[in-house]
């Protein structure tokens, strides 16, 4: 798939559901040739930046409670702190496998609501 086609629906997609272009760039970036832990690693540093974007939109539109969100942040911060140590350690068919797991129960949360 394109550069700029995989940008635009990681865009939109984050811009949609709130950093759901990761699920989409995952799968993109492997497609584009990179292994597993970078796919992830790379998602993170791209979604980061959409993150930015989306929020200063959010804000923007009056759509965006700070107050709420940062109640999660310091824990938001040790979660990510212990995945990125967690995705080091773990194997790629391993993370594959979660990343799959995690996907179909969202999928299946999402239908089933």
């Amino acid at each position: 798939m394109k550069k700029h086609l995989m940008g635009l629906v990681c865009g939109l997609l984050n811009g949609m559901f709130g950093s759901g272009g990761g699920v989409a760039a995952v799968p993109m970036l492997e497609g584009s040739g990179l292994e597993a832990k970078k796919s992830h690693a790379t998602s993170v540093a791209l979604i980061f930046v959409l993150s930015i974007a989306t929020t200063i939109s959010y804000l923007m539109g009056d759509k965006l409670d700070f107050q709420m969100a940062w109640q999660y942040v310091p824990y938001g911060v040790a979660g990510a702190v212990v995945g990125a140590v967690l995705l080091k350690r773990m194997p790629n068919s391993l993370l594959r496998r979660v990343f799959g797991v995690i996907i179909l129960a969202a999928a299946v949360r999402i239908l089933v609501k």
